[in-house]
């Protein structure tokens, strides 16, 4: 076991409660932990015997049930410029939720625009997505069963629960299988970002109802594309390092994953999916959640969004925005009108000023926890 992973499971102990491992060092199957959950297990999409126990118990790590939030000038006073946040637009409301909390968490049950929503973070995978957690016409409270499949996290229900896949938002195991959740577009970007594109958003607090040193990033070094993922026990796709990040896209029955490594150098990826013209927007801003041992140190890793190139009938091709020399870009403007927009998709400058572009559901996860849930994916490769 390398030094990266020995720091992490030690980072787990000390925060957590004990790994819920064999005395003999080999990896609990997630048998004992599986009867905690009253739900009808002869249900299910998966092998149970590929369930792993991750450490914490059910419920070991805490979800965020009544969540406070504060203004962004307030929230300036705690969090830097370059944290990376959850941000999460829906029927005119704005909202962030910084990854620093959400590493400690994972879940945050809320409500936005009306909206019931469960905002998750799996930090093994790097996914951040938000569903709507209606259920039959009522809204469930998720938490964190302390369960991995692929190395990602599996929520439950606490109505039915239900075993839910945070990366695909499917019920996997118990009495709701096959069911699955509505995904809500959001994305990872700098907090510096939001507050200058949502100054009347409102920002996840650190008055939590749990004691956690916030500042502290509980996964030290794991960010690294050198590494081999936690708790992954499945055949590594090649096409790409198991830890490089992508951004990610499905539509319909198509997926794509974006590399870093090419959405960084281009800054924006003008595609289509399924016949849906998209842009891939990666622009300076947030820094990564996972690196330093405190977040606001970690190095830069850019902030993404994916949107629809369609604007009143009309299919635009976007650009990066030149910047002053020694500069990169913080701005993107589309060749046909030459209007100026900014990460969060809306039009600041030009003909089409005041024009929202739709947003469409994306991650920014680890290319290995991508590829073991979309193998059938499509890696795109610059033209």
């Amino acid at each position: 076991m390398n030094l990266r992973i020995s720091s992490l499971l030690f980072v787990l102990l000390a925060v957590t409660v004990p790994l819920a491992c064999a005395q003999n060092g080999e990896p609990d199957d997630g048998s004992r932990l599986l009867r905690s959950f009253d739900t009808d297990r002869s249900k299910r999409a998966i092998d149970l015997l590929e369930l792993r126990a991750g450490g914490p118990p059910k419920d070991g790590i805490p979800s965020i049930d009544a969540p406070s939030f504060q203004s962004v000038e307030a929230a300036s006073s705690w969090i830097e410029p370059q944290e990376p946040v959850i941000a999460l637009t829906h029927s005119g409301e704005a909202k962030a939720y910084p990854l620093k909390i959400l590493t400690h968490h994972e879940i945050v049950n809320d409500r936005i625009g009306g909206t019931p929503v469960a905002v998750t973070f799996c930090p093994l995978c790097y996914s951040a997505l938000v569903f709507d957690r209606t259920l039959d016409g009522r809204p469930v409270e998720f938490g964190v069963s302390g369960l991995l499949w692929k190395s990602d996290m599996v929520m439950y229900d606490r109505r039915t629960e239900t075993l839910w896949q945070q990366f695909t938002g499917r019920a996997i195991v118990g009495d709701l299988t096959g069911q699955t959740l509505t995904q809500i577009p959001a994305q990872i970007i700098a907090f510096r970002q939001f507050a200058e594109a949502f100054p009347d958003g409102t920002v996840l607090s650190t008055d939590t109802g749990h004691r956690r040193t916030y500042d502290r990033n509980p996964y030290t070094g794991y960010d690294d594309i050198d590494d081999r993922p936690f708790a992954f026990t499945g055949e590594i796709d090649d096409r790409l390092p198991p830890k490089e990040k992508v951004v990610t896209v499905s539509l319909g029955s198509t997926h794509v994953a974006y590399p870093h490594s090419i959405t960084r150098k281009n800054q924006v990826v003008n595609d289509a999916i399924g016949g849906t013209p998209v842009a891939v927007v990666h622009l300076p801003g947030a820094v990564s959640a996972l690196d330093a041992r405190r977040v606001a140190a970690s190095r830069e890793i850019g902030s993404t969004g994916v949107f629809d190139r369609r604007v009143d009938g009309r299919t635009l091709t976007f650009r990066p925005k030149p910047a002053p020399t020694g500069q990169e870009a913080e701005r993107f403007v589309d060749e046909e009108t030459g209007s100026t927009w900014t990460l969060t998709g809306r039009a600041v400058a030009g003909p089409l000023a005041g024009t929202q572009l739709e947003r469409i559901g994306h991650t920014d996860s680890f290319a290995f926890a991508w590829f073991a849930f979309r193998p059938e994916t499509r890696v795109y490769r610059s033209r």
